[in-house]
């Protein structure tokens, strides 16, 4: 009987739990679907290597709408049991609110273990892979887009003409390079001959131009000046995915990488206090999983009708006041007002301490209110 019951409250979260994350990662989505869209229609990008950026972008997504999906889940399925009187039948058969937490907890140890490897693991492979392909696209923008007897300005600050392009494409002939990144200095290259050269590891591209000219007005001075070269090269930002930080951001670190890093303390202040936030926060924010359930379990018990649709505006406050006070906390450690642990660890153990006081009153009015009745029974 326990454990048909466990199994009937475990699917009836884990439909809406479903079907809540379905639609929260597809609303976060929806924000970067202008600029993915963008990519496909105005940058030729291939529809391919967008449907990979998505991908590697939902690790980062969804350590967010995991725990959010679970305490609406859990605030609307039994929240529904609870207004359909199945909580109540189920309370006067002696099932106290610890039994009810078991199979809800059951889901709050999966959505727990699924968010600490995204938050620890697959999100920040995922930022370094979104990294990688974007420069890997740029690279054959860059590449491809350069075509002959055609003014090339696809490249921020820099004119590229080529006479000619062999069918192979390795290099160009007969190039003019206007070089307007330096107002005050701008300079022009003829060579004969060019080369692109990629640095996949710098995520840099470099045109490598072989015998020329390079002629040069310095404005400031009222200078011209003139100079013959074997190499030349020149650094072209193709997009911000190649003007990237050679760094990892610490987004982009594993949980090691940050140690690491704030083991060395050789970063400026802000950076240091910057790593040691997102070393706690990597770890304290898969916690939320296992807090959410403990909150939401009482609040959801309800005899209203319209405990369905109070579920989910109950769930939005309590996501605002958590990440609001998460936010705010983050804020005072850099502002050295608060130590880092505390600032990270904080929020969760007030959100832990104020689900188990609920909890717990709530299981104890249960147990008080079934005592009153016996006691009632014994004297009558």
């Amino acid at each position: 009987m326990k454990r048909i019951l466990n199994r009937y409250i475990f699917k009836e979260i884990l439909l809406v739990f479903v079907f809540i994350l379905l639609i929260l990662t597809f609303v976060l989505l929806m924000g970067r679907t202008v600029s993915l869209m963008d990519l496909i229609i105005n940058k030729g990008v291939r529809f391919l290597d967008v449907a990979l950026l998505i991908l590697f972008l939902l690790p980062s997504l969804m350590v967010y709408t995991i725990p959010i999906s679970l305490l609406i889940a859990t605030l609307i399925g039994i929240g529904r049991l609870s207004s359909d009187s199945e909580i109540t039948v189920m309370k006067s058969s002696g099932i106290s609110l610890y039994q009810l937490l078991s199979p809800v907890f059951i889901l709050a140890l999966i959505s727990f273990l699924a968010t600490a490897g995204m938050s620890l693991f697959l999100s920040p492979a995922g930022n370094m892979a979104t990294k990688d392909l974007l420069f890997a696209i740029a690279q054959h923008k860059a590449s491809v887009g350069i075509q002959e007897r055609v003014f090339n300005d696809d490249f921020q600050g820099i004119l590229i003409y080529a006479n000619h392009i062999p069918p192979s494409g390795d290099y160009l002939e007969g190039v003019i390079v206007s070089n307007r990144r330096d107002a005050d200095n701008p300079n022009t290259i003829f060579a004969q001959r060019a080369y692109l050269i990629s640095d996949t590891a710098n995520l840099s591209m470099i045109m490598r131009l072989e015998t020329g000219i390079s002629c040069s007005d310095d404005v400031v001075l009222g200078r011209y000046k003139q100079m013959a070269f074997r190499t030349y090269d020149v650094n072209l930002q193709i997009g911000t995915s190649a003007d990237a930080v050679r760094q990892k951001g610490h987004r982009d670190m594993y949980p090691a990488e940050l140690w690491k890093n704030i083991k060395k303390g050789d970063a400026d202040k802000r950076t240091q206090m910057e790593l040691v936030i997102a070393f706690y926060s990597k770890i304290a924010i898969s916690f939320s999983c296992l807090i959410f359930p403990i909150i939401a379990l009482p609040l959801a018990i309800r005899p209203q009708r319209s405990a369905k649709s109070r579920g989910f505006v109950v769930g939005i406050i309590i996501i605002l006041l958590y990440y609001f006070l998460q936010f705010g906390s983050n804020s005072l450690v850099e502002m050295g007002k608060l130590p880092p642990l505390i600032g990270a660890v904080g929020p969760t153990v007030i959100f832990l301490a104020s689900g188990l006081f609920l909890f717990v009153h709530a299981a104890r009015e249960k147990s008080i209110a079934l005592g009153k009745i016996v006691g009632r029974k014994r004297g009558g």
